[in-house]
């Protein structure tokens, strides 16, 4: 037997932050160290992080990432590490893998298959490497092997499927297979998204089964870079079967997943294939050698039960939960916000974003606990002393971290401020009660006396609407200014995608954490907080109060009983025709015709009213989209114009496509 301990290293790292990552990867290593690991994959670009952008065009970062793993290279004394870094070389940048063995680096594997769709412009940067091409390049007075590469590291073939390498139907990894490769390391930067896991899972199996090797893939874990959630996946497979998975959503800054692998078995397995045919013609100039002693026995661990919300129907509750809680931990700390604030309606959405900034204390300090908790938010400097910041409880790290205001006019109702209340009250929030309404009748006294007459309901309705939500800003910007923290904004994906949203009024903040998702899963994401919660955390009973409202801006007279899908129309309804219009790219007529098979309840003037209604207020809105605050992205529906979503500002609003519609209907198609 050849035994040999794989790790998959997890790491949470933030772009161009460079003595931070590199701490995480030293850590990373030592820890795989001391668990007598022999070959460790790290995530792809862990060195500068993956979400630089445009930065990767400045020498600068390609040359500070080259000094710093020159720096790491001492630590790895020992064992076998792959390392991401952008290599330049005759005028093209690559994304590359480094391979060191026992302090030295072997060489470069260049990523064959860019990722640039969806939230990835990869080729905007890179350049991709060919495949069968090795290069010596010259790095600061270094030659070093920059290809297609396979690496002999002490009798174990070594070969990298760099991310987006594994997803495209030719994988590298099955020419890598025919050359004779033991192990497939898969360093990754793969965002996460709603079923994106089993996704993966699949392709690490199918990879291990159908080129017969063991596979090692490593993820990035938290919000890198302010969009994009990272979900920390860590797998090892071996011929088909899984052997580690990883915690996945950690709140820890690195995490290592072992397994032991027996290399002469996969290359039994291998030989006994009758379809695999290996391939004869040695190519001797894409394999670098180096002597690497292994351990006789390396020790197994006991691999890791999955968490039973991994395996539960709520799973996507679970996975909204625990990604956007990360990705507010993380935005909070790596902004150095020192809290949050959220204007509370009493209404689903803004109850929704101040319950997450309660799970997160909950949860992230339930795993790191207190302590070290206590270290990652030091630099709010809000308690005494170290000992104190570790001695506080849940309590009163939320009401530091977290207030709420309510912020009433002459149409707000007792039960939108009774719902507040109570939901602040259970989750622990500062809360403060703001009467609004006399600054909303400056504003509209000022106006009217400047035009020369009164604004009325029955001729200014939107301008009206509109001033008591504006006037809610200010006072909501106030009190996080003087806190320090971060205003989060509260509208969702349905909103934005009709624009049933005020410009600096509720679309104020610095975050929007809840605009990537549909307003019918939020509302059953909000019943499933009251009456469950994530796994091992308590529900908020308090949500009834919210849960058993009509979603209303609640900006019209009482009297006209105003909600919001009297405005617009049924919510799962406005978000079906979403998906089959901006998702799906469906004509108005292809989404009528579709709508009717979904929702026969509705009859066919209204459906079609609906529809038009959804494309001219698309149309109108774009500009809206553009100005949002960042938002986090968890499913590949996002409206996001700047990471997915493309769609431009001025444009001729389905003019034609409309009239066709109409036509079918007047038909009686």
């Amino acid at each position: 037997m050849k035994l040999v301990k794989l790790a998959a290293g997890v790491l949470n790292q933030t772009p161009l932050d460079w003595d931070a990552n590199q701490r995480n990867i030293v850590s990373a290593i030592e820890l795989a160290r001391r668990q007598r690991v022999s070959i460790l994959c790290l995530p792809e670009l862990c060195i500068t992080g993956y979400g630089c952008e445009d930065a990767f065009h400045s020498a600068g970062v390609c040359q500070t990432a080259w000094q710093v793993l020159q720096e790491i290279l001492p630590c790895t004394s020992g064992i076998i590490v792959s390392l991401g870094l952008p290599i330049l070389n005759r005028g093209g940048l690559y994304n590359c893998a480094a391979l060191v063995s026992d302090g030295a680096l072997l060489g470069l594997v260049g990523k064959q298959n860019l990722a640039g769709e969806g939230l990835h412009y990869e080729p905007r940067w890179f350049k991709a490497w060919p495949a069968d091409v090795r290069v010596d390049a010259k790095i600061n007075g270094q030659t070093v092997p920059l290809g297609d590469l396979m690496f002999d590291c002490g009798g174990v073939q070594v070969g990298f499927e760099i991310c987006e390498d594994a997803w495209v139907a030719n994988r590298p990894g099955g020419e890598l297979a025919r050359q004779g490769v033991d192990i497939l390391l898969n360093p990754s930067a793969s965002h996460f998204a709603f079923g994106k896991h089993d996704v993966r899972q699949r392709f690490v199996l199918d990879g291990s089964r159908a080129f017969a090797v063991s596979y090692v893939y490593a993820n990035l874990v938290g919000n890198e870079a302010g969009r994009a959630i990272y979900d920390g996946d860590a797998m090892i497979a071996s011929c088909g079967q899984m052997l580690a998975l990883g915690p996945r959503f950690s709140f820890a800054t690195f995490q290592i997943t072992t397994a032991v692998v027996d290399v002469d078995a996969t290359r039994m397995n291998r030989a006994r294939t009758a379809s695999f045919r290996p391939d004869l013609n040695i190519k001797p100039d894409l394999l670098v050698s180096a002597d690497f002693p292994y351990p006789a026995e390396p020790t197994a661990d006991r691999p890791r039960e999955l968490a039973a919300w991994e395996l539960s129907k709520e799973r996507k509750e679970e996975e909204f939960t625990r990604a956007i809680t990360l990705a507010l931990f993380d935005y909070l700390r790596k902004s150095r916000s020192r809290g949050f604030v959220v204007s509370l309606s009493g209404g689903a959405d803004s109850a929704a974003v101040a319950v997450l900034c309660a799970k997160l204390v909950e949860l992230a300090r339930a795993e790191l606990g207190p302590a070290q908790f206590a270290a990652r938010l030091s630099y709010t400097a809000w308690f005494p002393g170290v000992e104190q910041a570790e001695q506080a409880d849940e309590a009163a790290w939320i009401a530091r971290l977290l207030t709420c205001a309510y912020q009433s006019t002459r149409n707000s109702s007792a039960v939108t401020l009774r719902a507040a209340q109570q939901v602040a009250l259970a989750i622990g929030a500062t809360f403060y009660a703001l009467d609004v309404d006399a600054l909303v009748q400056s504003y509209t006294d000022t106006v009217s006396a400047a035009i020369g007459r009164p604004l009325t309901w029955k001729r200014d309705d939107l301008a009206l609407q509109n001033i008591q939500a504006r006037v809610r800003g200010p006072g909501v910007w106030l009190l996080a200014n003087l806190a320090g923290a971060l205003l989060l904004a509260t509208s969702n994906r349905s909103e934005a995608a009709v624009g049933y949203a005020t410009m600096d009024g509720d679309t104020c903040g610095g975050l929007s954490p809840i605009a990537g998702i549909d307003k019918a899963f939020l509302r059953r994401w909000l019943h499933w907080m009251q009456h469950q919660g994530p796994q091992g955390n308590a529900p908020v009973p308090a949500l009834a109060l919210v849960n058993q409202q009509q979603p209303t801006a609640e900006l019209r007279p009482p009297e006209e009983h105003q909600t919001d899908e009297q405005d617009l129309m049924p919510y799962d309804l406005l978000d079906a025709i979403e998906r089959a219009a901006i998702r799906d790219k469906r004509t108005p007529l292809e989404v009528f015709q579709t709508m009717q098979g979904v929702f026969p309840q509705f009859s066919r003037d209204q459906l079609g009213l609906w529809v038009e209604r959804f494309f001219r207020l698309w149309c109108r809105n774009q500009w809206k989209r553009e100005r949002y605050a960042p938002s986090f992205h968890v499913d590949d529906e996002n409206l996001d114009p700047k990471t997915w979503c493309r769609f431009p500002i001025l444009s001729g609003g389905y003019e034609r496509e409309l009239r066709e519609l109409r036509e079918y209907l007047a038909g009686g198609g």
